[in-house]
């Protein structure tokens, strides 16, 4: 594996230790939250905020390490970031608190991760440029896997015991970042461009090709009530099923999603992105309707499974397809004013999903969702568009 250089290396295990922090706490969120007295619409908001924050930020300083020509700075501090925020959820425990710890914590990810790929797109060349993004992807896969297992055999052991295992995600995110001292600064030159606010960037919606607003429109449709996946670990929690189970979906699922990922990324591209994405959200449909009726844990565990699968099939391909239905010069435009306008998205959908949940009750937002996606899948499966690739 000669396209593994020791900058490769360095950022995939740096990614697979704050992945194994991260995911420690992810599926115990939700849980720990509602254990000391947060309501479903307070998490809602939080994980939406947090998804926005880390989204919007991307691209801002994306740009700032740009015109300055440096990465390592902003890898190392928003590696940082990430680390030291985790633990202080053992002390901080009011609404206010808790915002703020996980603002940090996602304000990290939008600091490093455009500076960490331009690292890798450096060690690349364009013969390798998947193996070198595939093989950082599959590390990074791996701590999502090992985070909740370590978090389920914690809990397994010291039911109840959230605080703690708080402290202990900083091992691992210090080894990230013990880690990320050991980069150095690539060839890149300042582009000497000013940095613009993150809603600059959604100038290009009004002079995108019409495809692309026709797909892009139905993505966001979609994004407005998918909401954060927290939602699916509280409902499994609040059927009956103890924290070390509701753990263990995440587990399933985080499996099953590295597991199709590759398989149906090659579906993709025989079948077409289209097809593939219409199938995944017509899976989504299903999970989400079947998860506003379950009750026993083989039933969630069934739907833990179609819902990596979902996710193996859009995560990636919508990005796909939404970069052939603009002028090469300007796919990053294209693709970053998917994402940012996505992060907002993903707030009011969690926002919209904790005020559904607290008037209707358990099953509502998941039945709403799975409507909503049957008609996006139904209007993506025609829309027109005027460009190859769809």
């Amino acid at each position: 594996m000669r396209f593994v250089t020791r900058a490769v290396w360095l950022l995939s295990l740096i990614s697979l230790f704050t992945d194994l922090a991260s995911e420690m706490l992810y599926p115990v969120m939700p849980l720990y939250l509602q254990s000391i007295g947060f309501s479903v619409l307070y998490i809602g908001l939080l994980e939406g905020m947090a998804e926005a924050v880390a989204g919007l930020s991307k691209g801002y300083f994306g740009q700032w390490s740009d015109r300055l020509g440096r990465r390592v700075p902003f890898v190392q501090w928003g590696y940082g970031l990430s680390a030291l925020s985790k633990p202080l959820l053992a002390w901080l425990t009011t609404p206010t608190g808790v915002l703020l710890v996980r603002t940090v914590d996602r304000l990290g990810k939008g600091l490093r991760t455009g500076a960490r790929d331009a690292l890798l797109a450096h060690e690349a060349t364009p013969a390798n440029r998947g193996k070198v993004f595939g093989f950082h992807r599959s590390l990074d896969t791996v701590g999502a896997v090992l985070g909740p297992l370590a978090a389920l055999g914690w809990l397994a052991a010291y039911p109840g015991q959230y605080r703690s295992l708080f402290l202990w995600a900083l091992l691992p995110g210090a080894v990230a970042v013990l880690l990320a001292f050991g980069l150095r600064e690539g060839r890149a030159v300042p582009s000497g461009r000013p940095v613009v606010p993150f809603w600059v960037a959604f100038r290009y919606w009004r002079q995108a090709p019409p495809a692309y607003r026709r797909v892009v429109g139905g993505l966001l449709v979609f994004a407005l009530f998918n909401s954060s996946d927290a939602f699916l670990l509280l409902v499994a929690q609040a059927r009956g099923l103890p924290a070390p189970t509701v753990i263990g979906l995440y587990v399933l699922y985080n499996l099953t999603y590295a597991l199709c990922a590759w398989p149906l990324g090659h579906v993709a591209d025989r079948w077409g992105p289209r097809r593939l994405l219409v199938m995944g959200f017509v899976v989504f449909a299903g999970v989400y309707g079947g998860v506003a009726l379950a009750h026993d844990r083989w039933t969630f565990g069934a739907l833990f499974v179609l819902y990596g699968v979902y996710a193996a099939a859009t995560e990636g391909v919508s990005k796909a397809w939404v970069s052939t239905l603009c002028a090469p010069r300007d796919t990053g435009a294209a693709l970053g004013t998917l994402g940012g306008l996505s992060s907002l998205a993903a707030l009011g959908a969690s926002a919209g999903a904790g005020l559904l949940w607290q008037w209707g009750g358990v099953a509502l937002p998941f039945g709403v969702a799975a409507v909503m996606a049957v008609g996006v899948a139904a209007y993506l499966a025609q829309v027109r568009v005027e460009k190859a690739g769809s």
